[in-house]
């Protein structure tokens, strides 16, 4: 027979699988803190920069969906690098409803100043490579593996 107790384990935090997610999510930031303020960005402007330094031109809806990133969270994050000229912002030539962003020389240039970033962060993350290999594996089944967020 249940039991209350029984009953109410899945509330219990440490039956969370999504605790522990948040937790490392929020600490490996926290940890990216001081390599980006050397650049004077923060980690959604990394991250943004990371995709502009590999694609160089893309649409806001094309970056969202690699960021996974809704265009509320994007707007002030691209408007924000724009401002530093690190990318430019113009309505696309095609669908004027879409708005493409394009990587600027000083964007572009950002990149050598980012190189040791990863290198920075690859200390405070102990994992042997199999070991992230697997998480990385892992942490994208369940991105790709989650039913689509309805209104």
């Amino acid at each position: 027979m249940m039991t209350s107790a029984d009953y109410y384990d899945p509330l219990k935090l440490g039956n969370q699988l999504c605790f522990p997610l948040y937790a490392c999510a929020k600490e490996i930031v926290r940890r990216y803190k001081p390599y980006l303020d050397e650049l004077d960005l923060t980690y959604t402007q990394y991250i943004t920069m990371m995709v502009l330094w590999e694609k160089k031109s893309l649409r806001v809806k094309e970056l969202g969906e690699i960021l996974y990133l809704d265009s509320g969270t994007l707007t002030p994050v691209l408007k924000k690098l724009e401002q530093k000229q690190y990318l430019t912002r113009q309505r696309s030539a095609e669908d004027e409803r879409g708005l493409d962003i394009h990587i600027t020389p000083k964007g572009e240039a950002l990149k050598s100043k980012a190189i040791n970033v990863p290198a920075g962060m690859a200390k405070c993350i102990r994992l042997e490579p199999e070991e992230a290999q697997t998480l990385y594996r892992l942490l994208y089944k369940v991105l790709d593996d989650l039913p689509p967020v309805t209104g």
